[in-house]
């Protein structure tokens, strides 16, 4: 018997070693299709604390970083490094446990609080991410009978939870009016019919038409739904997002957003709004209910941040002074930067090589960024993401410029 069930532990794995080759042979070949396309993406190793001038693996002087979502500077200020110092004394390092079982402690739900008072809503939920935050919103709150409306360009999250839901599905087309209102017209036999759309669009730093869609949603009996990932904190007069920036606060029915960008940059999201709409995503929603809570000096973070906002719009200023300095100083340079008027400023060059090695360019300069190319954005639209900081000082944002027109005249992209 012993020797029959020694036998059988050393076949399988034989057996197995035929189909992980395979496997690996599928593997490969995708991975060199990447290569050969010029799309690889390589992980560039940072040494220091993310700041505006940072230490990078292979390099022994420091570079000034451009393509992070540290918008107001905040993931290394004393004060919020403090907070998480003193959180992690007080209530240690995590919970091990979800939020429902022993997972909540008393600044989970002041953070919440905080949460729900800077956006002037009912109530807020905390998730491990905005990923989580989408991925369990809309399969709670649709069903078979309600219809949700998509612009089609949102975040790979929004487009996976809404894939989670039993909704009727409609994409419209990238901030196209007349699309959607007709896919609102097509959709009045719903029972609930919710808008869908990103506030700023991370690849084209370009804003939704807010006053379109919430005069749609009005004109429907529509609800509207709007991810501020990348406006929370930082984007509007005192960083209440999209909202705010229209002179529209309040008008939105549900904003879910990320605590891992300008709010700290550690990690979490949260989805805020409704109270029933919160209470409901505590009973039923799979990442809130199956993910431990958000570690204690991620909270304290986040929550050291959220006093800071409140209490002064400087850092709100300061990075919407860098975002007008360098584009408008790039577009003198001859260069074409997509988008609005926000710290996200696409610098775009249309090959994914070209963009690549530019990046490659830049960082031999000392300035750190990245080259987009597909499948992060569409094919042929290969750009430069640049983002700008409140701990940029203007010294910094002229370097880059310099270092960008003199890789741009190199690579013949400008004049």
């Amino acid at each position: 018997m012993g020797s029959t069930v020694q036998a059988s532990r050393w076949v399988q794995p034989a057996r197995r070693h035929g189909a992980l080759a395979a496997a690996r042979a599928l593997l490969a070949a995708q991975l060199d299709e990447i290569r050969e396309a010029g799309t690889w993406k390589t992980e560039r190793v940072i040494t220091t604390r993310q700041d505006a001038s940072i230490g990078v693996q292979g390099r022994s002087d420091p570079v000034l970083n451009f393509c992070a979502n540290n918008y107001l500077g905040l993931s290394s200020h004393p004060d919020v490094v403090q907070a998480g110092k003193d959180a992690l004394d007080v209530y240690g390092a995590g919970l091990s446990s979800v939020r429902f079982i022993c997972g909540t402690q008393d600044i989970h739900k002041e953070l919440e609080r905080k949460i729900s008072e800077f956006h002037g809503r009912e109530d807020a939920i905390l998730y491990a991410s905005c990923f989580d935050a989408n991925a369990g919103l809309f399969e709670v709150l649709l069903t078979p009978d309600d219809a949700v409306l998509s612009d089609e360009l949102n975040h790979a999250s929004i487009i996976d939870g809404i894939r989670l839901c039993k909704a009727q599905k409609h994409r419209y087309k990238h901030k196209d009016m007349k699309d959607l209102e007709a896919k609102l017209r097509d959709s009045q036999s719903a029972r609930m019919r919710l808008i869908v759309t990103d506030g700023v669009f991370s690849m084209d730093g370009n804003v939704c038409p807010l006053p379109e869609i919430v005069d749609l949603a009005r004109r429907y009996n529509a609800l509207v739904f709007l991810d501020e990932c990348h406006a929370t904190g930082f984007f509007g007069a005192t960083g209440r997002g999209t909202e705010e920036h229209f002179g529209m606060t309040g008008s939105v029915d549900i904003i879910n957003t990320t605590l891992g960008k300008a709010l700290g940059g550690a990690a979490g999201g949260y989805t805020t709004g409704p109270r029933e709409l919160t209470e409901l995503l505590r009973q039923r929603s799979r990442p809130y209910l199956f993910s431990n809570s958000l570690p204690p000096p991620v909270v304290a973070c986040a929550s050291k941040v959220f006093d800071i906002l409140m209490t002064s719009s400087e850092l709100t200023g300061r990075v919407a002074h860098n975002t007008r300095r360098f584009r408008q100083q790039m577009t003198a340079a001859g260069f074409t930067v997509a988008g609005d008027d926000h710290p996200i400023a696409p610098v775009m060059l249309g090959d994914a090589r070209l963009a690549t090695d530019m990046a490659d360019a830049m960082l031999e300069r000392g300035i750190y960024v990245i080259g987009f190319s597909f499948p992060v954005v569409p094919r042929g639209k290969a750009r430069i993401r640049v983002q700008l900081s409140a701990c940029h000082s203007d010294a910094d944002v002229d370097r880059a410029v310099a270092a960008f027109v003199e890789v741009g005249r190199q690579f013949k992209v400008v004049p």
